[in-house]
């Protein structure tokens, strides 16, 4: 198991950002790595950090404007090579099916529910071990 996993936090809402840093803690369950948290609040400073850094697993927010993290998650799943899992952040649970739609491991509903949030997180992290993989992304799409 890696020491660190790097989870890649975008919301344009700042608060939002840290009920999911507080929500996860350092580290979502025993049995998964500590976590480091990275946060972007636009669209393309997520593009960017995809294609700069390792990141493990990314949680994104769906009622971020301009770019909600739905479109965001499908557009990262087309674009970014060996994308990393995608926890959706939805603004009800009756929004799940969107959460499918746009191709993300697994959805929690807005408010953030810290259980729920840490289990999700630490179900990813645990899936999410890629062997092999030199931490280096690349965008297989043009912007």
């Amino acid at each position: 198991m890696q020491p660190t996993a790097t989870v890649l936090v975008y919301s344009d809402d700042a608060n939002t950002r840290e009920q999911v840093r507080l929500g996860g803690g350092r580290r979502p369950a025993a049995d998964v790595p500590q976590v480091e948290y990275v946060e972007c609040a636009t669209l393309p400073a997520v593009l960017t950090t995809l294609e700069e850094r390792r990141i493990d697993v990314c949680v994104l927010d769906g009622e971020a404007t301009p770019a909600g993290g739905m479109g965001v998650c499908r557009q990262i799943k087309d674009e970014v090579f060996d994308c990393p899992p995608v926890l959706l952040l939805i603004g009800r649970a009756q929004d799940a099916w969107l959460a499918t739609w746009s191709r993300a491991e697994a959805a929690v509903a807005h408010p953030v529910d810290p259980a729920a949030l840490a289990d999700a997180l630490a179900e990813l992290l645990r899936e999410g071990g890629r062997d092999g993989d030199d931490g280096s992304r690349q965008a297989v799409a043009s912007r």
